[in-house]
């Protein structure tokens, strides 16, 4: 078998081969993580933002494998979770850009493809890590250029490019002493092997995902609710629509501009030959004329947000919001707003009394997408947006909202929840933008955090043995104490990371705590810690018995 040409219908193959195998082999690089916490979620992360990306690929009509490329990186782009899914949509962003304007893709234009989806990816990230998935992605494109005029077969350049992927992989235990430590291989690394791999092994017709991510209907739907009639004086706008063109059409600004007089909760994304929209409005039909002026539609709904069900939805989401805010006064506009990812109902209710507009569930185990921090964010009303990610792994996906939002976004760099709480309590709402994004993250440094987990798994770090099921202590990402009792890790994590600045200890007890085990562990911590003050809240954090701040 020999492919020399990569058509529309043999790159929407074979994204729905790289999202199948990767799925297929998540848990294989969730266990890469090195840190035995229960938070090891690369390959989930990486699977997630995969079938975004194939799900807005494989709605692109026609045979353009230029515009499936670019589709799959504007999905990918919204369904972007965690570090490794943020550096996978830029890899599909840089190799969709390569592909640009070309119907039919060649050996020549893999190679170039392959090159730019690793240059836009270092370019997405400050501090670039070599033997980390941007190491593999960059000798994967370097080797790509070098060999592309040695054969015109697809299949034969892929399967060197692969094989070379490969011999890189294996190589990072020795650029990162943390994975060598660990005796593994860098997760993100593999999940982007696994990617190559399942492209082309459906390519090649060794396997094949065709019924994994295809829709049961091509044709667009339309979908109109019909529930009971309820009380919807608070209802400005009825109809909540959302539909996908497929146009050369490449003004966003002045589409969202146009479209901004239809209705509220407006969000326009994409250009270049795919754009979503989404708006509620009372007249879906003037939405909708005006995607047909510039395109062919796709992808169409339209729920009628006056009927019972509609409610019964907006109950549950501010339900999980946990009263942050009611809805009427999230329609007033102001000069401030802040979104937060927490985890746990005690965690929520703290942001809610530190006026969060928003909260946007996640943390470890469970990193929220890009389209979930940016629809969050059209729920507010701020000219200025304050993300608070409260987590190092959601950090990049909150940033990606810069490019898709028409106002002042601001992403503080929040790695843990002490952190987040901190910058809340320096924000000074009479202060400009730039005084309080100082404060907020001069604070940010002057809080130490400290949390308890379990081990997932035996490994060894920093000639420290760990086995599995052991309690740990960490801080700054690092694994400081362990041991068998929870009290006593606790007890040593916080005398490990004590300074003399340290006046107060705040204790959130997580849902595998009871109430009476957290008063004991204060009570130890007062005798240990003598002239500190110690205060215990609820968190309900799944995963992690304590969050320590100290301040």
């Amino acid at each position: 078998m020999k492919i020399k040409i990569i058509d529309g219908a043999l790159m929407k193959k074979a994204l729905k081969g790289a999202a199948g195998l990767l799925e297929k082999n998540k848990e294989e690089v969730n266990s890469l993580n090195v840190f035995p916490v229960p938070d090891g979620d690369t390959g989930t992360n990486m699977s997630l933002t995969i079938k975004s990306a194939v799900k807005q690929g494989l709605l692109v009509e026609g045979n353009d494998a230029s515009k499936i490329a670019l589709g799959a990186s504007q999905g990918s782009l919204m369904g972007a979770r965690g570090n490794s899914g943020v550096i996978l949509s830029q890899l599909f962003r840089g190799f969709a850009n390569g592909l640009k304007n070309h119907k039919e893709v060649n050996v020549k234009l893999l190679a170039k493809g392959l090159k730019e989806a690793s240059d836009t990816a270092y370019k997405a990230v400050m501090k670039p890590t070599e033997g980390t998935i941007l190491t593999v992605a960059r000798e994967c494109g370097e080797f790509a250029m070098s060999i592309w005029r040695e054969d015109e077969d697809v299949l034969v350049f892929l399967k060197r490019v692969i094989d070379h992927g490969n011999i890189t992989l294996e190589k990072t235990p020795e650029m990162l002493q943390v994975l060598k430590q660990a005796g593994v291989v860098d997760a993100g690394g593999k999940g982007f092997m696994y990617v190559l791999i399942g492209a082309y092994n459906a390519l090649a017709g060794i396997e094949s995902f065709e019924e994994e991510f295809i829709e049961k209907s091509k044709a667009p739907k339309v979908e109109i609710s019909h529930r009971e009639p309820i009380d919807t004086d608070d209802i400005k706008y009825g109809y909540c629509t959302e539909l996908m063109i497929n146009t050369k059409y490449n003004d966003i600004n002045g589409l969202r501009e146009d479209l901004s007089k239809l209705g509220d909760s407006l969000m326009v994304v994409g250009g270049e030959n795919l754009i979503k929209i989404h708006i509620h409005t009372n007249d879906p039909g003037l939405v909708i004329q005006k995607g047909t002026s510039l395109g062919s539609l796709s992808d169409i709904k339209i729920d009628n947000m006056r009927y019972q069900h509609e409610e019964i939805l907006l109950k549950k989401e501010l339900e999980s919001q946990k009263d942050i805010k009611d809805l009427s006064e999230k329609q007033k506009q102001k000069e401030y707003s802040f979104v937060a990812i927490s985890i746990g109902e005690g965690i929520d209710k703290v942001f809610n009394e530190l006026n969060v507009d928003y909260i946007v569930p996640g943390g470890q185990t469970m990193n929220p997408s890009t389209e979930d921090i940016f629809n969050a964010i059209e729920n507010t009303k701020g000219k200025n947006v304050f993300i608070l990610p409260n987590n190092g792994n959601i950090i990049l996906a909150a940033e990606q909202t810069k490019e898709l939002s028409n106002r002042n976004i601001v992403v503080l760099p929040t790695k843990t929840i002490p952190e987040g709480i901190s910058a809340l309590l320096a924000f000074n709402e009479e202060d400009n933008v730039e005084d309080n994004i100082e404060n907020m993250i001069s604070s940010i440094k002057n809080v130490v955090t400290g949390q308890i987990t379990y081990a997932v798994r035996d490994t060894d770090l920093d000639n420290k043995r760990i086995n599995k099921d052991d309690i740990i202590g960490l801080s700054k990402g690092d694994v400081l104490v362990s041991g068998k009792d929870i009290n006593e890790v606790s007890i040593n994590l916080i005398k490990e990371i004590i300074n003399d600045d340290i006046s107060l200890v705040t204790v959130f007890y997580g849902e595998d705590i009871k109430e009476e085990e957290a008063n004991e562990l204060a009570s130890s911590l007062e005798t240990e810690l003598e002239g500190i003050d110690i205060e215990v809240i609820y968190g309900g954090q799944p995963l992690y018995y304590y969050i320590f701040s100290l301040e």
